[in-house]
């Protein structure tokens, strides 16, 4: 179930009243617990629980932090009747949703998305997991929380990398959905948002993430088409952690949708003019992620052991246009590779 509200501490306080937990559990990180957890404290007045903070960063989204999480629940007697709100970015609702679903076989979970990419991505469709081994979500489970309670009052804390690196999946959500929004996508102005504008822009795309998710809960078949843009994203957000230099998710989605619209062009006909107008607007509002020929053999080492792959073939969710989603498509690596040196001539 998921709740969109303009008033996050009168509905959490009312969803709270309402259900039946022992115990209640709140996990931040140290960006959330100051800037966020404040806006809805109030909703746990009369209430007794716990905070748990963790460390910040998708760095940080690794089984130590798990453990923490356990350390915490297990030492304070939680049981399969408690409730964990997941209250934050991705990297808190990923890890909290594992940590919830992995304790005693799975307690009560509830997320409160606190930047744009939860709000329409993480937050939302039951995926949750952890990095390993220098890898994006190598560890998790499906696992649907009970709630998520969406409120844009958040995303005005955000700053402009951490809004773009969400909008990306929007955009995404654009794509794979119809012409009027993915138009509508590319003409809202992310410099200068509005906020109520992007508030009902947020309920669309979460309609479209969620119509995808209950029509493919486990990613068997159609739920694939959410992938789009990440085979290749997800490799550059892993070599960016490899070298020490970390960047958002989004913004390595941003990137990885450049390169996947190119392969959609080449080997699914996709129209150009899908590909300039992308490319352009990632050019125009994105930062570029840096990288050389020499990393080339390693970013396509990395997609080697996408999930997504089936017989040791790297399987991508390609395009044949707005809406027209093709899964499954291999693609071969001189293909790919060329994908790369397409990003780079027009990003740099």
């Amino acid at each position: 179930m998921v709740i969109i509200t303009q008033n996050i501490t009168q509905e959490l306080n009312t969803y709270l009243s309402s259900h039946k937990y022992d115990k209640i559990f709140v996990l931040t990180d140290t960006n959330t617990v100051d800037k966020c957890l404040p806006l809805f404290a109030d909703a746990f007045q009369g209430m007794d629980h716990q905070t748990i903070t963790i460390e910040e960063g998708d760095i940080n989204k690794n089984i130590r932090q798990v453990c923490a999480v356990w350390d915490v629940l297990s030492q304070n007697g939680a049981s399969r009747h408690s409730l964990l709100i997941n209250a934050g970015g991705g990297m808190v609702t990923d890890l909290g949703g594992f940590a919830g679903a992995t304790f005693k076989r799975g307690l009560h979970t509830l997320n409160i998305p606190t930047t744009l990419m939860a709000s329409v991505d993480a937050a939302v469709g039951g995926k949750t997991g952890i990095n390993y081994h220098g890898l994006k979500n190598e560890i998790g489970s499906f696992y649907q929380p009970d709630c998520v309670m969406v409120d844009c009052i958040f995303l005005k804390t955000l700053d402009r990398d951490n809004l773009l690196s969400g909008y990306a999946e929007m955009i995404k959500h654009g794509l794979i959905s119809e012409q009027k929004v993915y138009y509508e996508t590319l003409t809202f102005d992310v410099e200068h948002p509005d906020f109520e504008k992007l508030s009902e822009s947020v309920g669309t795309s979460i309609a479209i993430k969620e119509r995808f998710v209950k029509a493919d809960f486990q990613e068997k078949g159609i739920r694939k088409a959410l992938n789009l843009g990440h085979t290749v994203g997800h490799a550059f957000e892993s070599l960016s952690i490899a070298k020490n230099r970390p960047v958002l998710h989004g913004l390595a989605i941003a990137a990885g949708l450049v390169c996947e619209l190119y392969l959609s062009h080449k080997a699914c006909n996709m129209p150009v003019d899908l590909l300039r107008q992308a490319t352009n607007f990632v050019k125009t509002h994105y930062p570029p992620l840096f990288f050389g020929c020499n990393d080339y053999e390693t970013i396509f080492e990395i997609m080697r052991h996408d999930k997504k792959n089936e017989d040791n073939r790297i399987l991508f969710t390609l395009l044949g246009g707005i809406g027209d989603v093709r899964i499954n498509q291999e693609v071969n690596k001189p293909l790919t590779l060329e994908s790369f040196d397409l990003y780079r001539e027009n990003m740099y």
